[in-house]
């Protein structure tokens, strides 16, 4: 069994940095667990870090009109666990999408129904309504499962309906990893100010410039360009605003996973690392 370390927890609480400490201290390999930091050239705004001495996986793999799912990282994320694990190094997934750190570890039974791409383009022509109307009737209880805003988003309810009507499919199988949860966290008000700080150094950067450019080479509805941040820009604090939103729903995604080990983002270092080597020296992990 794989022993791997994932670092979770909402926006701006110093996932990567902890994980690029503990990366050196244990010879391991970071592989990132970031919906929007897959994209190329989009820098600033999705605030990619590179931490010096340590190899990351998982930035720019694919260009802004591309499509990349859950289940792309799943199998992006599976190959690479194996090849660290072989170089005797030890894999350390580090992010805030709690569906791709979930459903890389249990898989959902979804998971392995690949696009209909003759539906999608038959859908695409749809309204909102004509689209809810379709999912009601294949499934109801799936329909009224949706929060409220994917029962608005056409592409939620596109790839709902695209479920509904192949859940006989195969599924993927869960691998058998010996994870160890870490996660960051701290109170609202102080989460607050980081991530206003943190908006404000990233529009100094060049967050602007970024979008406008990205603006100009791709069309606004793709889901790239919808992102938290590009979305919001040419205005910081409303930015700052969607971000902080942003990070209460990851922290109530992740207080559901009763195997994390939470600490305060400014704990010190060695607590941390102390807390790792006990754990990953017992034979489960916990």
């Amino acid at each position: 069994m794989i022993k791997i370390l994932i670092i979770c927890g909402p926006t701006a609480t110093g996932k990567t940095a902890l994980a690029a400490k503990l990366a050196n201290k244990f010879d391991g390999e970071l592989i990132s667990a970031d919906s929007r930091q897959v994209y190329k050239g989009m820098d600033i705004v999705t605030g990619k870090d590179r931490p010096r001495g340590v190899k990351i996986h998982g930035l720019d793999l694919i260009q802004p009109d591309q499509e990349f799912s859950v289940a792309h990282f799943v199998k992006f994320a599976r190959t690479l666990i194996n090849q660290i694990a072989k170089r005797q190094k030890l894999p350390i997934i580090v992010g805030g999408t709690g569906l791709y750190l979930d459903s890389l570890v249990k898989p959902p039974a979804t998971l392995a129904i690949k696009p209909d791409w003759r539906l999608r383009k038959e859908l695409e022509k749809k309204t909102i309504k004509q689209l809810q109307q379709r999912l009601k009737k294949l499934n109801q209880a799936r329909f009224n499962s949706m929060n409220h805003s994917d029962q608005l988003n056409p592409r939620r309810l596109i790839r709902a309906i695209e479920v509904a009507k192949d859940l006989q499919g195969p599924t993927l199988q869960a691998n058998r990893y010996d994870c160890l949860w870490v996660g960051l966290k701290t109170d609202k008000t102080t989460l607050d100010q980081r991530i206003a700080e943190r908006v404000k150094s990233r529009v100094k950067a060049g967050a602007i410039k970024e979008w406008q450019k990205l603006k100009v080479k791709y069309p606004v509805n793709l889901p790239s360009m919808s992102g938290i941040g590009y979305r919001q820009l040419p205005d910081p604090d409303s930015w700052a605003r969607a971000e902080q939103q942003y990070a209460r729903r990851q922290f109530t995604w992740f207080k559901e996973n009763k195997q994390i080990k939470w600490f305060d983002c400014e704990v010190d270092f060695e607590l941390v690392y102390s807390y790792i080597c006990r754990k990953l020296k017992s034979p489960s992990g916990r």
